[in-house]
């Protein structure tokens, strides 16, 4: 069987008739359609077709035309000897520590086509770069949950209870910021079988209670919804948190056998340290939730069984630590942490793979090689790198000294997609030297480059797809030729190697194909029950089989089972309430665990609107923007934002008409609908719109409905620096005239 892998999970090739196309897979009990859409992209205008220089930059203008230039054709061997020759000057003045490997994950869900691996390894055996650590999705629950829990639960999900547990037991859940199945479509090496719709329904038709806080109604999945003002579930959890301890709900004995911290704990949240007392009276004018409703969740919480789940978008936001940290002490307060099926749950249905109970699939990828640079920053401090060289940022109780970059090399992902503040970003991108960007289609990255080497999507190479958090391996077919003269980035960067005397230790005179079944050869090796490599090649796939439930960890309900025998990696061996760096840390960012305001709190507040980006239900972040559903998304070729149908008659707007969302950071242009769903005071726009700066009546609008334009790039705290996202605020007005439009001038682009 011929197959297909992506991130949205695997495709049966069908050649039949005039073109091949691809079906659903046939053991895929929910598969998503958004794959088939890499082949409309074959032959897409915005596809990148052959090498290109910027103008300004052949002619020497150290980025000042960057993102508003035009660019020319090259040869792939002149463009290779440039980039090898940038490169080799650049290590040879600057050292390599002024060069940054700035490729991101989401690139490919293969494991040898992986730009990340392949950009990495080059640049490793190249003599290092500086690189970024976490990720946008979850940066900063992955710096705060190892001081609270143990480095071993720093994963997603890695403490969650497992869905089979969760069914078995029927906690009641509540879901803060919900459970989106859209992005349950995703995982980052594919999958074989989408499980969370399937294991969502087999908790209601057993009886399972949710109830889903978040200010938008299809966040809530199933069960009922309750509208909370957006960044203002911390506030929310410590009214709980109150309750239980001013109504003696609290075990203290048990408490004090799991957890260390707790008179702190409860000196902040009885406002016996700072004169605030978190109770639900407080909590209800920041929350939008009555101080009863609040009390009675706490009540029912603590009668169990029950289960709180976050999503990760509440911790992308100025003191984005705090909802995961209140989560985590309203979960141990109300006695649920550690039972089965109960407690704390981080991200069920953020991906595919998170709460499946499964033997995870872990095995090689492309070796990377060891970077001789040590130096890092926080992949959300990308723009404050650029900006501020030679300075330091505080980052988890160090202090990092902010590189002089000079090259940005980047192969993979879109961070003129994922980052905060595109104009503020756009302006510190002009500062390197050199910007080299590999890709498939023409993204707002490959605008805002100096050098553009085109890339083979996905759908055109041959490759092994596996998540280390899954149990399928895909054996991914070539479904069609790559357009002539587009490569695999791993040619791409073995001919680069070539001008600097590195490809034979860049790819170890193996051909793709060795590769691929090298390191396959490393997954059988891991797993000897997979199958032989032409079995593997001749059925497309294989599947680990099924743990017992008994050997699915469940680890905090071992920790809580004996926490002596089974103590946690943390300087108590228990559950840290107040770790002491995260009660030290305090900034122009605010402390994590003192903060008592929503996430919006310093944005203008004559500004009417909350600012909501959730992942699009249409594409994978930026990803498949031409692809037909994405398109068929967009109304009149424009990003469509929702709101209140209040809030649209308050601007003087007409539902279903373009409109401006702007505050001090830019302007993005939209179509505005009318959606009950969202609670009024709130604006939402998918993230993923190609980022398209055009001048139009005297000042700058993105014309391709990118909320990030609008978006705060601050860092979450002086712990995790990481992205910031939540709590803008914004405005809605009208939208220039359609003969402004029409004359709106712009960077020249491809």
């Amino acid at each position: 069987m011929e197959l297909f892998a992506s991130h949205f999970g695997t495709y049966e090739i069908d050649r039949r008739g005039d073109a091949p196309r691809l079906r659903p897979f046939r053991h895929d009990p929910a598969p998503s359609p958004l794959g088939e859409g890499f082949l409309a992209l074959s032959d897409h205008p915005t596809r990148i077709r052959q090498p290109m220089a910027r103008r300004g930059w052949l002619d020497g203008d150290g980025g000042a035309a960057r993102g508003a230039d035009s660019f020319v054709p090259l040869s792939i061997e002149r463009a290779s000897e440039l980039a090898a020759a940038e490169l080799d000057r650049v290590r040879r003045i600057h050292g390599n520590g002024a060069i940054f490997g700035g490729s991101y994950g989401w690139g490919s869900a293969g494991r040898f086509h992986h730009p990340q691996s392949q950009l990495k390894r080059f640049l490793s055996l190249a003599g290092g770069f500086v690189s970024a650590r976490n990720t946008y999705s979850y940066g900063t629950a992955k710096v705060l949950i190892p001081h609270l829990v143990g480095p071993a639960y720093s994963d997603p999900g890695a403490f969650n209870p497992t869905w089979d547990r969760i069914v078995a037991e029927r906690p009641f859940i509540l879901s803060f910021g919900g459970m989106r199945l859209s992005n349950a479509q995703v995982e980052a090496g594919g999958t074989g079988a989408h499980r969370t719709r399937g294991w969502l329904a087999a908790f209601a038709q057993a009886g399972g209670e949710m109830l889903t806080l978040s200010p938008d109604r299809r966040d809530a999945p199933q069960g009922d919804h309750l509208a909370i003002h957006a960044g203002s579930d911390a506030c929310a959890m410590l009214a709980m948190a109150h309750v239980l301890i001013h109504e003696g709900l609290v075990d203290e004995n048990t408490l004090r056998r799991l957890t260390t911290g707790y008179d702190a704990l409860k000196a902040l949240i009885l406002g016996q340290a700072d004169g605030l007392a978190r109770t639900p009276d407080w909590a209800a004018p920041l929350t939008g939730i009555p101080a009863t409703t609040l009390t009675q969740l706490a009540r029912k919480l603590v009668a169990g069984p029950a289960l709180i789940n976050l999503a990760w978008s509440l911790q992308r936001a100025v003191a984005g630590e705090q909802p995961y940290w209140a989560a985590l002490v309203l979960a141990v307060l109300s006695g649920q942490i550690g039972q089965p099926g109960c407690g704390l749950a981080c991200g069920l249905s953020a991906v595919s793979s998170v709460g499946n109970p499964l033997r995870r699939l872990r095995g090689p990828a492309f070796e990377q090689g060891a970077n001789p640079v040590t130096d890092f920053i926080p992949v959300a401090r990308i723009t404050e790198m650029l900006e501020r060289p030679g300075e330091t940022i505080a980052y988890n109780g160090a202090s990092l000294t902010l590189p002089d970059i000079r090259l940005i090399w980047w192969a993979g992902g879109n961070p003129f997609h994922h980052h905060q503040d595109l104009n503020r970003l756009a302006r510190a991108w002009r500062r390197p030297e050199t910007v080299i960007v590999q890709e498939s289609v023409w993204t707002a990255t490959a605008q805002h480059a100096d050098l553009v080497f085109p890339s083979a999507l996905p759908s055109e190479r041959d490759d092994i797809a596996a998540s280390s958090r899954d149990d399928w391996i895909i054996r991914s077919s070539k479904v069609t030729e790559p357009p002539a003269g587009v490569e695999t980035d791993h040619a791409v960067l073995s001919r680069i190697a070539g001008h600097l005397g590195l490809a034979e230790a860049f790819h170890e005179g193996r051909s793709e194909a060795e590769w691929i079944r090298h390191l396959y050869a490393g997954y059988r090796a891991a797993f000897p029950e997979l199958p032989d490599w032409d079995t593997f090649c001749a059925t497309g796939h294989a599947r680990l089989s099924d743990p017992a439930p008994e050997a699915v960890s469940q680890p905090l309900e071992v920790f809580r089972a004996d926490p002596q025998a089974s103590p946690l990696a943390t300087p108590s061996g228990r559950i840290e309430l107040m770790p002491a760096l995260l009660r030290s840390v305090d900034s122009r960012l605010g402390a994590p665990l003192t903060r008592v305001a929503p996430s919006d709190a310093g944005e203008d507040p004559a500004l009417p609107l909350r600012l909501l980006s959730p992942q699009p239900a249409q594409r994978l972040h930026s990803q498949l923007d031409g692809a037909p559903i994405a398109e068929e998304a967009r109304r009149d070729g424009l990003e469509v934002a929702r709101a209140h149908p209040d809030e649209i008659r308050a601007a003087g707007l007409t539902a279903g008409a373009p409109a401006l969302l702007s505050n001090d950071r830019g302007a993005v242009l939209v179509v505005i609908e009318a959606d009950e769903r969202l609670a009024p005071g709130h604006v939402a726009l998918p993230t993923g719109g190609w980022y398209a700066p055009r001048r139009i009546d005297g000042r700058w609008i993105d014309c391709g409905g990118n909320p990030n334009t609008l978006t705060r790039d601050t860092g979450s705290s002086e712990l995790s620096q990481g992205a910031s996202a939540g709590g803008a605020r914004v405005r809605l007005e009208p939208a220039p005239a359609p003969e402004h439009l029409a004359a709106a001038q712009g960077p020249a682009g491809a």
